[in-house]
């Protein structure tokens, strides 16, 4: 099948490697992929932050580019929320019939990535190799807006070599946000230290998560601390299947 993928501005301009790591996964499950390079914003950070027209531009520009597409991968469930739990407002403020119309065909066929593996290809052993400690930290908007459940579990059990450790309040917010980080930096900070001390009493070596966002976050923090734990992208792990690319 052909899909498209959605990289999101923030994956592209920090964490190219999530993009690459993609790529890799889903042409060994013979996707075939296409990439448009004009793709920008989904608008998040706009609607958030109370700026409508311009996160309505980006969502019209998104909506417009992916019309035809077969099926739109996205390895950010932020990303993914925000189009189906904001993008119908944005539209619907405007009163864009048509452009209501393309929304609504365009959603049944966006997919986050553990969605679009499991949902969509019907596989959860995808062939990777990653011998090391992993627990697995559930961002807010894949568990909460996107309801993915246990499908990264799934995924990540299957993985040869990879020792799942569980990780205590699973459903505890790592107090990123986004701008909440920013506008709210104490309360941020006091969140990610009860997450942060959870995510190590794993005694993992990595610690991963489908957004870029909270690993950020979790990262800078272990930085802070001298701790010896990494943070990766799932789809790093799943794309990993030999032992020099799981180290790399």
């Amino acid at each position: 099948m052909r899909a498209s993928l959605f990289i999101t501005c923030y994956n592209d301009t920090l964490f190219p490697e999530t993009g690459r790591a993609v790529v890799t996964l889903l042409e060994r499950l013979g996707v075939e992929l296409e990439f448009h390079p004009r793709q920008t914003c989904c608008g998040q950070m706009h609607a958030n932050t109370g700026f409508r027209g311009e996160a309505f531009s980006l969502a019209k520009r998104l909506i417009r580019m992916y019309g035809d597409a077969e099926a739109v991968v996205i390895p950010s469930s932020s990303c993914v929320a925000m189009m189906r739990d904001q993008y119908r407002g944005l539209v619907e403020e405007l009163g864009d019939e048509r452009l209501r119309r393309e929304l609504d065909a365009l959603l049944p066929r966006v997919y986050e990535l553990s969605e679009f593996l499991i949902d969509r290809l019907g596989v959860e052993d995808v062939g990777a190799y990653f011998p090391h400690r992993v627990t697995y930290h559930a961002s807010c908007h894949g568990l909460r807006a996107l309801n993915l459940g246990d499908r990264p579990l799934r995924l990540l059990a299957k993985v040869r070599g990879l020792e799942l450790a569980p990780l205590k309040n699973l459903d505890r917010c790592c107090g990123f946000g986004g701008t909440f980080a920013v506008k709210n930096g104490e309360v941020s900070s006091a969140m990610l230290t009860a997450k942060l001390a959870d995510v190590l009493a794993t005694g993992s070596e990595y610690c991963t998560a489908l957004d870029n966002s909270c690993l950020m976050h979790l990262g800078g923090a272990m930085h802070r601390q001298f701790a010896g734990m990494k943070t990766i992208h799932m789809a790093e792990i799943l794309a990993s299947t030999t032992p020099m690319e799981a180290l790399g």
